[in-house]
């Protein structure tokens, strides 16, 4: 089965939910999803993903949807990851050391935005560092 077709109703949801700068590429067998949206849509489309997938086990799809947009200091985030916890930073960079962990669906802080890549947050435990934007989600109220 063809990437495309196996997760038409994923893209057919980031159409019709009206996500921003929408593409979508198959490269490498890996089947790439990008766009920004509100965290609302961000999270549907997660949760979507998860019934098509529910283990994340295929390793074929990346669903990049940002929604940096009207995120502030202070601003309350939600860890979305796909099934793991997400790696806190000690620099904005892969290559940087892992200082901590927030769990997956764990609400966090946003300190300040680094870049649209990374954004330094803080736990409620009093974790801080950086983090991949995405895989944070705005709260909305």
């Amino acid at each position: 089965m063809a990437l495309q077709d196996k997760y038409k109703e994923l893209v057919d949801a980031a159409t019709a939910a009206g996500v921003k700068n929408l593409q979508v590429r198959e490269q490498d067998d890996v089947l790439y999803i990008d766009g920004e949206s509100s965290g609302t849509v961000k999270q549907q489309l997660w949760d979507l993903y998860e019934k098509i997938d529910p283990a994340y086990s295929s390793g074929d799809l990346m669903l990049n949807i940002n929604s940096i947009a009207g995120v502030t200091e202070g601003s309350k985030l939600k860890v979305t990851t796909s099934k793991t916890n997400l790696n806190i930073r000690k620099g904005p960079s892969t290559n940087d050391e892992i200082v901590g962990k927030a769990a997956r669906h764990e609400i966090v802080t946003l300190v300040r935005k680094e870049n649209d890549q990374w954004w330094f947050i803080k736990t409620d435990n009093g974790e801080e560092g950086y983090c991949y934007t995405q895989y944070l989600t705005p709260v909305e109220g």
